[in-house]
């Protein structure tokens, strides 16, 4: 360690650090713009400038380097004075819009111009004018004079997002933030822009002109979308989520988001929103109050069970839904005597589950994911599927890993791939296979099956048994897989003799918990795709639309004695009876267990709209109504204390509990005969029924791709 005297105070630092550093640690603040803990140094605001004893100038502290017994002063009369100098070049050509810019009240720079700036501009010349951009559908830079070229923007892009979608052009004052040739920003990260941008030149375009900072309320809550579990803060005004921005957590998401996490709020307000019950009579849906549509629901499942058995009756839920919602569903369908139910929807093989309350995970903490040496990712477009898993992956790669990939296309992985065995997803196991057979041959074992083994397949196998931190991750198409159980017994062999750890990239914001709850058939209980293909006479949709959310359409549910849907939108017209309005996350407390195994609970941001209701509020009073017993938990606390006893909010769940074990299914019993279907893999902008009504997400380049494939495949 280098010890440093800052402000009088002494200061131990490892060897590397800047003064930057130092001051961080000490807990003293240095004024700063192009500074930012996530990114590279650029040294190219000057704003921290600070006095170093025996330099013969000012030395910027985000880049000097410490050396032992080095004396540095940061409110000296000489760092002050050099401080204010900056700031005053800084606002020369600054345009005075304070009033009507969106970052007005959380501005760094008009935060520091009141510290370090002066009344009064000595400078009488015209401020230089900076033609506005299109940047797309997400990120507004209409006022791009404001930018000060600190190249946080650009260097995110680089740096994180894996894409350098911004950059400077021209020199001096005819300097420039621009996309070039016209492009947009099509980074699924893109949004972490407008949070660095220390001045108002990259602001939210869907937030643009709706409040002031002042006016907003800021509320905790965890993204329900993708399985890494994001930390957010949700602002709201008159009770309308009007914003989402990043809750620094450095375990889970550190201090990004993914722009469906941060843009899905559109969806709240949405006009397909449901905001009272409705039942189907005549062919015609009537709105009916809340007590009509519970006996009715009631009374139906009574005539389905008595006329039918129990087994008639099946339940489909969705992994984006709570803990809580997952745990009184599972009561209800077996307080029922049934054990019709599953959220395994886009699966197609259904022997792949791990014992029942046992959860299939990452396999590792995902913080571990950024210092990982050797990756095999198989079946996942991780930077699509999992925004946030792959920033950290990229991260590892930038620190030297070898990033290999088992893959059916080739997509723009935003990263160096050292390594990749391309095969279609019908041949995955045999390509999964060749891989087993070279790491054997190389490792000097008896390989575990007999399987051709290709070049690529060989240099897979010798990444992998170098290196120390490694982990084989299996994605969501893998997962969804029609011979998923062989992917993973090979992955489990490869990993027992490689050293590494396996793991699933798992699909939903609670996919791992709706396991925990045995949200899946037991014994003699039909799955996802049996009830969809009309195996039951009576069902319940936990906030899902077949089709959209499944691997089978679900027309068949039309032919059922009822069906009835609780969603926070008005869907599945079509083939309900009833329509159940339920509360979308911001409108309930709930919790989600990331792919981690991390339980994470939120509470309601906002009021519920209409005559909305939190679903486990609705599923308990069904239960009561059907006279089911353990159906009087008064609060969400109470239903997760009785289905995770033991496990707190930020808690990861008892290792006991998460396997990734192959189940009776050797790798020598693989099965490499051609899969007969593709995966079901949801695009990154239609996974959940909230981004699928984002308006703005639906402009996305990334969106319009994937409408466009659909229509040139339904073609």
């Amino acid at each position: 360690m280098i010890e440093i005297e800052l402000d009088g105070q002494k200061v131990e630092v490892p060897p590397g650090s800047m003064v930057m550093h130092a001051a961080d640690k000490a807990g003293t603040y240095i004024p700063h713009f192009c500074y930012h803990k996530k990114l590279s140094i650029a040294a190219n605001c000057r704003m921290c400038l600070v006095d170093v004893e025996k330099a013969p100038k000012p030395m910027p502290a985000c880049a000097t380097p410490v050396t032992q017994g080095m004396i540095v002063r940061t409110k000296s009369d000489k760092a002050i004075k050099a401080q204010k100098s900056v700031m005053e070049f800084l606002l020369i050509n600054h345009p005075l819009d304070c009033p009507i810019c969106d970052q007005g009240g959380e501005c760094q720079l008009q935060d520091l111009a009141v510290g370090y700036g002066s009344s009064g501009s000595r400078y009488e010349e015209e401020k230089r004018v900076v033609f506005h951009k299109d940047a797309g559908p997400l990120i507004s830079m209409e006022e791009m004079s404001r930018c000060i070229h600190c190249t946080r923007c650009v260097r995110f892009g680089q740096e994180i997002g894996g894409v350098m979608e911004l950059g400077m052009s021209n020199r001096g004052e005819h300097a420039e933030i621009e996309t070039f040739v016209g492009q947009s920003i099509d980074s699924e990260l893109s949004g972490n822009m407008i949070d660095i941008c220390p001045v108002g030149a990259l602001t939210s375009k869907p937030f643009r002109y709706q409040a002031r900072t002042w006016e907003l309320s800021r509320r905790k809550s965890v993204s329900p979308h993708d399985s890494t579990g994001a930390n957010l803060i949700v602002q709201v005004k008159n009770h309308k989520v009007m914003r989402v921005v990043p809750l620094e957590n450095e375990a889970v998401n550190e201090c990004w988001i993914a722009d469906r996490d941060r843009f899905s709020y559109e969806a709240l307000d949405s006009a397909d929103r449901l905001t009272a019950p409705m039942i189907k009579q005549g062919g015609q849906w009537q709105t009916v109050d809340w007590q009509t549509a519970l006996e009715y629901v009631a009374n139906g499942l009574k005539q389905v069970k008595a006329e039918h058995g129990a087994q008639a009756i099946g339940l489909l839920a969705s992994p984006h839904n709570t803990v809580e919602e997952l745990a009184l569903a599972g009561a209800l369908v077996r307080g029922l005597g049934s054990e019709n139910i599953d959220s395994r929807l886009r699966h197609a093989d259904f022997n792949c589950a791990a014992a029942p309350g046992v959860a299939r995970w990452l396999g590792l903490p995902i913080a571990e994911l950024t210092w990982l040496q050797r990756v095999l990712v198989v079946g996942s477009n991780l930077r699509k599927d999992h925004p946030l898993f792959a920033q950290r992956i990229r991260q590892a790669v930038r620190h030297g890993a070898q990033l290999n990939v088992v893959t059916e296309q080739t997509p723009d992985w935003a990263m160096p791939v050292a390594n990749t065995v391309q095969a279609d997803a019908s041949a995955w196991v045999a390509a999964l296979a060749g891989i087993a057979v070279a790491v054997a041959q190389a490792a000097g074992v008896q390989p575990p099956l007999a399987a051709p083994v290709s070049d690529a397949a060989h240099a897979v196998a010798k990444s992998l048994l170098s290196g120390e931190r490694k982990a084989i991750l299996l994605g969501t198409a893998a997962a969804h897989h029609e011979k998923a159980s062989s992917l993973l017994a090979l992955a489990q062999w490869i990993g027992e003799h490689t050293g590494a750890q396996v793991g699933y990239l798992t699909e939903a914001a609670n996919t791992v918990g709706a396991q925990l709850m045995k949200a899946i058939p037991g014994p003699g209980g039909q799955h996802a795709a049996q009830m969809l293909a009309g195996g039951v006479k009576a069902a319940l949709l936990l906030n899902l639309e077949p089709g959209a959310d499944s691997a089978v359409d679900g027309a068949a549910l039309a032919q059922a004695g009822m069906v009835v849907t609780l969603s926070p939108f008005k869907t599945n017209l079509d083939i309900s009876d009833v329509l159940l309005p339920i509360a979308p996350f911001s409108e309930t407390s709930g919790s989600f267990v990331n792919a981690e195994g991390r339980l994470q609970s939120f509470h309601a941001v906002v009021r519920p709209l209409g005559e909305t209701r939190p679903a486990w509020k609705v599923l308990r009073v069904l239960g009561n109504l059907l006279a089911l017993p353990s159906f009087d938990a008064d609060s969400s606390a109470a239903v997760l204390a009785a289905a995770l006893p033991g496990v707190s909010s930020g808690q990861t769940v008892d290792v006991a509990r998460l396997s990734n074990g192959a189940l009776g299914l050797g790798p020598a019993a693989a099965d490499q005969s051609p899969a007969a279907q593709a995966p079901c893999v949801a695009s990154i902008y239609q996974l959940d029924g909230l981004v699928r009504r984002a308006p703005s997400l639906q402009l996305t380049h990334d969106a319009r791709k994937a409408r466009a494939e659909v229509e040139g495949g339904s073609a």
